[in-house]
This record gives structure tokens, C-alpha cells and sequence, in this order.
């Protein structure tokens, strides 16, 4: 528990720099171009088709027919575009969470171990072809779990459970994996993906939680679809946000567990001074360790 909230805090402190505020934008004009593409192309067709979709069934019908007597007979009209854009939201996620996978968290990793691991031997435990095939597979299951799972997303209690565990799950896998690839062995990752498991769920099913937040701003009903040229963006932006702080997280986390499984001891620096270290040659591990005498003392 003291490892994962000392990377929180640390990842969160990384999310602030301009070089990480920077490669956030890169997925986020990536996902509003291909979210306004679509919509231009298909949005009328699509919301024709899932309003036939719903009329088609009965208890559906009888659905809208008591928001009619109620007095919420305006979202009878919002009811099919709202439905939309609900089932284009674990799109929206899995594809920020691959974006982000891909264009931000190999330089985050890379940033940080630069900065706070400079020790580490980089023993290139995952190649590139792996981690896509990785992330690829992961995605596979993570999507037919949730498609599989819809249905039970209108029992109240479970629509606040299932999606977040499902896209943390998902966040656990791909970002564990990504921060490990290039610093640990097959052997090291296996090792730390196996004993830390409960701890690297546990971070992934907090970071879909926290994934799942842009999703309360289709509650505004009618006004989300009025506002969907506004929203959409922000709710994108906001994911990017998440997953990054996701990324980093777990690249904290795992490296600091790499560093204990190698021996290294704790990390107890924020972080090294790049411009520092670039000035003056590292020196091996063993020789920045203060000599001791016989009885383990530390020599003056």
C-alpha cells in the first residue's frame, strides 16, 4: 500500500509536466477528429436505426410511455441519440486507453526511468510486436466482457460496477505490461505481474473509475446532446488525462518493485536533476554505497 500511494502521488506530480500536458494532445486530436468524422458520416443513420431498434420492443415502449406521463415526455425525443452516445462510450474509452498505450506511455516510461531509475539495467523483457499482440488480446477479452455485460448495466447497481472493473482490468493489463517491457527480463515480469497482482488490479480498477467520471455528463439528458460538440471533446480530453495519470502510475509503481526485486533498495527522491545528471557520469551502483568498516558501521 506505501508503494502504490507513493507512485500516486508522484504520478500525479508528472501529469503537470509540459512534456507529458504536451503528448496528451496527440490522441486527443486523434480521437475529436475520428469522433466528428463518424458523427458527420453516420450520426443521423445510426440514431434512425437504434430509434427503430427501440421501438421494436414492447417494455421499451412501455418505458417512454411512463416518462410520458410523468412529464418527461422531452426525453422520448433525446432517448435514441442519448442511447448513442452511451453505447459510443466504452468505444470511446478502449480507443483512449490504446492511444494513450501507444503514442504517450513508451516516453512516459522512458521519462521516468531517466529520472528516477537511471540505475536500472534495460533488459528488453517485451518487444514492440509483443505489446501490441498484448494490448490487442487484452482488448479482445476487455470488449467482449463489456458486450457480454451490457444487458446487466440496467440494474442500477451494477452499471456502477461491472464497466469500471471491466476498463480497469483492461488498464491493469496493458499499462503494467508497457511500463515493464523495456527495464525487465520475461522472467522479472512474470515475477512482479504475479506477486503484485492484487496491488496492480486494485490501481486498475481505481484508474476505471476514475475513467468512468466523463460518463456522468450524458445525466444532462437533453442538454448532453445539445451540447455533444462541447462535451465529447472535454469527455475525450478527460480520458486522455486519466489514462495518462494511469500510465504513469503504474510505470512508478512497477519500476520501484523492479528496483526492490534487483536489490536496489527504495527510491527515496523525487526525482534526479536531468540537466545535473547529464552534467556529471553516473557511477556504478556499488560505488555509491558509503564504505563501511567491519562491524557495519559507516566510515566517516
Amino acid at each position: 500500500m506505501k508503494l502504490m500511494l507513493d507512485s500516486f502521488w508522484r504520478a500525479a506530480a508528472y501529469c503537470v509536466h509540459p512534456r507529458v500536458i504536451g503528448l496528451s494532445f496527440l490522441p486527443l486530436v486523434l480521437m475529436v477528429v475520428a469522433s466528428f468524422g463518424l458523427g458527420y458520416f453516420f450520426w443521423e443513420d445510426t440514431v434512425a436505426s437504434v430509434a427503430a431498434w427501440l421501438e421494436s420492443y414492447q417494455l421499451m415502449q412501455a418505458f417512454l410511455g411512463w416518462l410520458e406521463r410523468i412529464g418527461m415526455e422531452s426525453l422520448r425525443t433525446v432517448f435514441a441519440p442519448l442511447f448513442v452516445l452511451i453505447l459510443a462510450t466504452p468505444v470511446i474509452v478502449v480507443v483512449c486507453l490504446l492511444l494513450v498505450a501507444v503514442f504517450m506511455t513508451p516516453t512516459m516510461v522512458a521519462m521516468v526511468g531517466r529520472r528516477r531509475f537511471a540505475g536500472l539495467e534495460l533488459k528488453q523483457g517485451g518487444s514492440l510486436v509483443v505489446s501490441i499482440l498484448w494490448s490487442l488480446g487484452s482488448t479482445s477479452l476487455a470488449v467482449l466482457a463489456l458486450v457480454v455485460s451490457m444487458p446487466l448495466w440496467l440494474i442500477p447497481p451494477l452499471v456502477l460496477v461491472l464497466p469500471p472493473v471491466i476498463w480497469g482490468w483492461l488498464t491493469y493489463r496493458v499499462f503494467a505490461f508497457d511500463a515493464l517491457a523495456s527495464h525487465a527480463s520475461v522472467e522479472e515480469r512474470k515475477t512482479l505481474l504475479r506477486e503484485n497482482r492484487s496491488s496492480l488490479l486494485l490501481m486498475g480498477i481505481l484508474s476505471g473509475y476514475m475513467g468512468a467520471a466523463p460518463s456522468l455528463l450524458w445525466a444532462w439528458g437533453a442538454f448532453a446532446i445539445v451540447l455533444a460538440p462541447v462535451l465529447v471533446p472535454v469527455a475525450i480530453w478527460i480520458y486522455t488525462l486519466v489514462f495518462a495519470f494511469a500510465s504513469l502510475w503504474f510505470a512508478h509503481f512497477c519500476l520501484a518493485a523492479l528496483a526492490k526485486l534487483r536489490g536496489l533498495g527504495d527510491v527515496d527522491v523525487l526525482d534526479a536533476d536531468p540537466t545535473q545528471a547529464a552534467a556529471r557520469p553516473e557511477l556504478p551502483l556499488l560505488e555509491r554505497v558509503p564504505p563501511q568498516d567491519a562491524d557495519g558501521a559507516t566510515a566517516r
